[in-house]
């Protein structure tokens, strides 16, 4: 499943970085935490590997 914003696609790619042990646990804030806790490394992958190119900065409130 690919990212739906820029937001979520970094907030995928930091907690990718943690799970795999690039960077702290601790480091973690907000939604790369939660994601972190809750969802699998391959998952990760698919969101932080989503193109940037066409996404908006944030999910739009509908």
């Amino acid at each position: 499943m690919p990212a739906i914003s820029k937001a979520q696609q970094k907030a995928a790619g930091a907690a990718l970085s943690a799970k795999r042990g690039e960077t702290k646990k601790s480091e973690l804030k907000g939604a790369s935490k939660g994601m972190y806790k809750s969802m699998s490394e391959k998952q990760l992958e698919e969101f932080a590997e989503t193109k940037r190119k066409d996404l908006p900065e944030k999910k739009s409130k509908h």
